[in-house]
């Protein structure tokens, strides 16, 4: 990856969240500063301390604690990482709810952005789910996954979150792009 670039991970409400801490080690293994939102859903899984221990950069996740802070991370970041990214984050950034600072940076970001989807397989499949990624995949979102295999659920099917080293090798490559540089 050229130079110093800074990352934006967006952790949202999925048991598939303690994989952004491997996700945010290994993106700061290639030299990216790290910066990660959580949404409320996301700290019932994982706690922020964590991503503060291996980023060495406080968590976002309250959209009033920080003035303008929606505002301020977007412009700072080069690349704007949502995994995983659930049924319900995708359905709202789609159409442009902004109820948490991370769909309020989804809104203020100019940046490419790269979704690496991870729910059950019969969310996955909701015609309206399907609807809002095309929305998304318009607007020039690139989409990592998901993959079949085993769920959370005890069930299988599509809809897990890709492997990690695939998410960092898309935001290797959407950094090293030359449109994006």
């Amino acid at each position: 990856m050229p130079g110093k670039r800074n990352i934006l991970i967006g952790v949202t409400g999925s048991i598939a969240a303690y994989k952004s801490v491997d996700i945010a080690r290994r993106l700061m293994d290639e030299g990216a500063d790290v910066k990660v939102v959580m949404t409320e859903a996301a700290c019932r899984f994982i706690t922020p301390y964590t991503f503060e221990a291996v980023t060495r950069n406080p968590v976002h996740s309250d959209l009033f604690r920080e003035p303008f802070s929606h505002i301020n991370l977007s412009k700072e970041s080069h690349l704007f990482i949502i995994a995983p990214a659930t049924a319900n984050t995708i359905n709202k950034l789609s159409c442009g709810i902004a109820d948490n600072l991370l769909s309020n940076l989804w809104l203020t970001y100019e940046g490419p952005v790269l979704m690496a989807p991870a729910m059950n397989f019969r969310m996955y499949r909701n015609p309206l789910v399907k609807k809002h990624i095309r929305e998304l995949k318009k607007s020039g979102v690139q989409f990592v996954g998901p993959i079949s295999g085993a769920l959370a659920c005890g069930e299988e099917g599509e809809g897990r979150m890709v492997e990690i080293p695939e998410i960092v090798e898309a935001a290797v490559s959407a950094l090293t792009h030359k449109d994006l540089t």
